[in-house]
């Protein structure tokens, strides 16, 4: 990219005690800012589909948060916390990752990792039977380990033990233990797909309620997966964007997603949080890929279905097709591979720079000073977001995931 832009540019003063550190007691009482034709109204959350009508279609992430954070104990007392990241072998997949039995081998961060010499092995007890799990460093990652964990009870699945003995991987920036209320309520109320280790945050103030009131405005949605990893939180340290290394995640379609899609090319998209933005954004650029590569007859090869943090600005915004197009173009690559089900990966960074291609409003957060996630915000509101965010921060808005909600059209 021919441009720098200084990540200062998307600083605000973020006090202490506007981070929400529990959430609102019921979700949809949460307060809710709708930012519309430069005006800014306040509400609450169980109200928002007075701002939708029949013309808009949702779009949530159903992905759901696993109990990633597993935490042993040294014999002379030492703790040991193992974040599990993403699945290495013997299935990188998540929806089978967390069916393996017997040992398995994940990506994790560990904490205190210099007191971790070999392996380490916790005990606790299934069912009325006594199981023994061990964890075993095995080589370095960038900044995390693969690890290796192994247990007795063989007709156990490592989901069942996530399920039993971890603990919810609340945001660093919540401060405090999780409690069992987290398990429900740091999770959406539509969450089906295991494999995130981060809410999608947006997707916590809905409610039964709310669905109902958008049904009975005729507002469709759809449901789609982008298993959130721990890169969401990572902070930009570097003074331009452009030499931040986005973090990849990924991403899952159904055909029934698609063709609903495609067969509302005419209605307005709403995505409920920055991971469905980033998913649909994806989807239409790999439809791009595909289309293109389809047009001039080229092999159709795994590559088509990732896409990279720059390659978006660099290669394919000048062979932009329409949406129709592009996702048809998604359609065709699933028939001739004969799957009901696709499944890609994005590393793609959305900037202040980036005109959404699929998405024309958002249902979000308030997100941390600095980070990709504000730089996505402007991408939508442009350098109104200071404005949205002084008018929060001098009304009583909560911030980050267990904040208030925003929504931009």
């Amino acid at each position: 990219m021919d441009r720098l832009t200084d990540i200062n540019d998307f600083n605000y003063n973020l006090p202490q005690e506007k981070i929400a550190l529990f959430p609102c007691p019921k979700r949809d009482e949460s307060k809710l800012l709708v930012y519309q034709n430069h005006q800014i109204q306040e509400s609450r959350f169980k109200h928002v589909a007075q701002f939708l009508n029949s013309g808009h279609i949702l779009v949530f992430n159903n992905t759901k948060v696993v109990q990633a954070r597993l935490i042993f104990h040294k014999p002379e007392g030492a703790s040991i916390e193992i974040f599990c990241l993403e699945p290495v072998s013997p299935t990188t997949l998540h929806a089978l990752a967390f069916e393996v039995k017997g040992s398995c081998r994940w990506l994790c961060y560990i904490g205190n990792n210099k007191r971790l010499k070999g392996s380490i092995e916790q005990h606790f007890e299934y069912k009325g039977q006594d199981c023994t799990l061990k964890a075993a460093r095995i080589a370095p990652q960038g900044d995390a380990f693969v690890v290796e964990f192994s247990w007795t009870l063989e007709n156990l699945s490592f989901g069942e033990i996530l399920e039993h003995t971890g603990k919810i991987p609340l945001p660093p920036y919540i401060k405090r233990k999780a409690d069992s209320n987290d398990s429900y309520r740091y999770q959406t109320i539509f969450a089906q797909e295991k494999g995130s280790v981060a809410a999608p945050t947006a997707g916590l103030h809905f409610t039964d309620q709310v669905l109902e009131s958008l049904n009975e405005k005729q507002i469709q949605h759809i449901n789609i997966t982008l298993h959130v990893g721990a890169g969401t939180f990572k902070p930009v340290t570097e003074q331009y964007i452009e030499q931040h290394v986005m973090h990849t995640e990924p991403i899952f379609f159904s055909r029934n997603s698609i063709e609903m899609l495609l067969n509302n090319t005419d209605k307005k998209i709403v995505t409920v949080g920055t991971t469905s933005t980033r998913s649909l954004e994806s989807l239409y650029w790999i439809g791009v890929k595909l289309h293109h590569a389809l047009q001039q007859h080229l092999p159709l090869t795994p590559d088509m279905l990732h896409l990279s943090q720059w390659e978006v600005y660099t290669r394919w915004m000048p062979l932009a097709v329409s949406q129709e197009e592009a996702l048809d173009s998604v359609l065709q690559y699933m028939n001739l591979t004969h799957d009901n089900h696709l499944q890609a990966s994005t590393a793609i960074m959305i900037t202040p720079y980036y005109q959404p291609k699929l998405v024309s409003g958002l249902i979000t957060n308030f997100h941390q000073p600095k980070s990709t996630l504000m730089l996505l915000i402007a991408a939508f509101v442009h350098e109104n977001w200071r404005q949205i965010y002084d008018y929060a921060l001098c009304h009583d808005f909560r911030f980050l995931s267990y904040g208030d909600a925003c929504l931009f059209l």
